[in-house]
């Protein structure tokens, strides 16, 4: 029987379609399989398609030029734009509490990076400035880096040498910025789970999480005066969902209501205000509301239709024109006072209270359908892709740019903050997210491996490329250790977000992908977010500012 055919698939040397899409098929199917493995209880996740793409490239196996070209920029689009789109909301008040910071330590970690290239440069560790700036490239995960120089340096001879430097460092570039994870967490005796906690509090106090406490009204000089006017007085979000009088009844208060000493409330209202509150109001009582007879339920309630997203809660006039009271937003598995000034999004659960049929036409407007939020929003993300582009092709000033992965992560990180503005829908289901980041960090992977294995083996084991691949590692290794005894020891900042602070301001998606899977937060990924434009401009400079000053 005869196997041409097959072999003409999976056989190396290949360049069609079909065998293409094998070979990635395999890259990345046996380095997700052995990405699981774990040893000595450690597993490097997708990080292993790197690496099996390396072995296939050493075997022969290639893609077209054009072709590896595209699908390595395409899946670093969508692992980019994901990851913006996640972390968006969170990149901005995490710039204003500790983006500063993060920044300078990114910063930092540049600056010594440049620092190390120019020692073994004028120290004569290595003469050939364009494979230290390929070697630098690679070992700090930049391939924005690494075009940048070669157009600045616009010679075949040094760009194919930095190629090789680039290629001789990136995996151990990798393998780097995780051992300096690992060499920082056993420095700081750092136990994972304790920190996943520490950011979980301190996540939990940004958001001003809603407690629930039923209160007594006891203060004789509140008597008589309306919700409007306690709001005046305690000067603090609440809302009181329902109340009992004197008359035993059940009503949903509004703002006009008049409150008397002896009602009972049912009160939500962020932790940190509950002591100001019973100051004011009374005392906290045991008491069960479910109990109470009375023809007031509490239902949860999706928003899914496009036109509210960006709404703030008060603009619905839910006590006017529904007799209803919203008590708490829960947003991505976490609960938000309803303040009226709270701006709804796509898959918001708002609780309400009042009457079941009230309940139930605001139900149908608000859409509470869960079938239309499993519909991924192609429209937003492509049209995220599409300004992400021009943004990452604009010059930005020397003739450096944002790149193709750059941009996107700038426009995902403002959609995902301001879309609503221009009427576009940003929620995604964890599912469509994960399997979009997933999928572009694997084929990105896959490329880069299969484009660096040809060569690999000749230009690492010889002499020349043991050098290479020894500086590549310092360049990677003894700036992250600094930068991360400074984070840790003097700043004392979460282990979580120096993981962040790594994979950014080395630019490393892989890493990132290490950080997001051994800890399951995405603390990592806003800290990663926060330093990643600046840090990928500064790359793309320090790199093209050494052609240019040395070359």
């Amino acid at each position: 029987m005869d196997f041409t055919w097959l072999l003409n698939i999976i056989g190396p040397g290949n360049v069609s379609l079909a065998s293409t899409i094998a070979l990635y098929s395999f890259v990345i199917a046996a380095g997700v399989y052995l990405g699981k493995l774990k040893i000595a209880g450690v597993s490097l996740g997708v990080t292993f398609v790197l690496f099996v793409g390396i072995l296939m490239g050493h075997f022969g196996y290639i893609v077209n030029g054009e072709v590896l070209h595209f699908i390595r920029e395409f899946g670093l689009i969508l692992f980019i734009f994901s990851i913006g789109l996640q972390v968006g909301p969170g990149f901005f008040s995490s710039f204003k509490k500790g983006g500063m910071r993060l920044n300078g330590l990114a910063v930092l970690g540049i600056a010594l990076n440049v620092a190390i290239v120019l020692c073994i440069y004028y120290l004569g560790g290595e003469s050939n400035i364009a494979a230290l700036i390929g070697i630098m490239s690679g070992a700090v995960t930049n391939t924005p880096g690494l075009a940048a120089a070669q157009q600045a340096a616009g010679n075949a001879d040094a760009i194919n040498t930095m190629s090789m430097g680039y290629a001789a460092a990136y995996p151990l570039g990798v393998c780097g910025i995780i051992g300096a994870m690992f060499l920082i967490k056993g420095i700081f005796r750092v136990k994972t789970p304790d920190e996943i906690k520490a950011i979980e509090e301190q996540n939990e106090n940004s958001q001003l999480k809603p407690d629930i406490i039923s209160v007594e009204v006891t203060n004789p000089l509140i008597d008589g005066k309306t919700l409007r006017q306690i709001h005046d007085i305690i000067q603090c979000e609440f809302v009181i969902s329902r109340l009992i009088g004197e008359d035993g009844k059940v009503i949903i208060p509004v703002s006009s209501t008049q409150v008397h000493t002896g009602d009972k409330l049912y009160v939500v209202i962020s932790t940190q205000d509950i002591e100001r509150f019973e100051t004011v109001i009374g005392p906290q009582i045991d008491m069960d509301w479910e109990a109470v007879h009375g023809e007031v339920v509490s239902r949860r309630i999706l928003i899914t239709k496009s036109e509210y997203n960006g709404v703030a809660l008060g603009s619905l006039r839910l006590h006017t024109a529904y007799k209803l009271n919203a008590t708490r937003v829960n947003r991505s598995g976490v609960d938000l006072l309803a303040a009226p000034g709270l701006r709804l999004q796509m898959g918001d659960r708002i609780t309400v209270v009042g009457d079941l049929n009230d309940i139930s036409r605001l139900a149908d407007k608000l859409g509470n359908s869960m079938k239309r939020l499993n519909e991924p929003n192609m429209i937003t993300i492509f049209i995220g892709i599409l300004f992400g582009i021009i943004v990452g092709s604009i010059n930005v000033g020397f003739g450096m740019k944002l790149g193709l992965a750059g941009g996107p992560l700038v426009v995902a990180i403002l959609l995902s903050r301001f879309g609503y503005k221009f009427k576009l829908v940003t929620y995604t289901s964890s599912s469509a997210s994960l399997l979009m980041r997933e999928l572009g960090i694997c084929l990105f992977l896959a490329s880069v491996g299969i484009a660096s294995g040809a060569g690999f083996a000749e230009t690492v084991f010889n002499t020349t490329g043991m050098w290479w691949v020894i500086w590549g590692f310092i360049v990677t290794f003894l700036p992250l250790v600094i930068v991360g005894c400074i984070a840790r020891g003097v700043y004392k900042i979460n282990f979580l977000t120096i993981m962040g602070l790594f994979s950014g301001g080395y630019t490393d998606p892989p890493a990132l992908a290490y950080a997001n899977g051994s800890t399951g937060s995405d603390a990592p990924a806003v800290a990663y977010s926060t330093v990643y434009p600046l840090t990928m401009f500064l790359r793309v400079v320090a790199a093209q500012g050494l052609v240019l000053c040395l070359m």
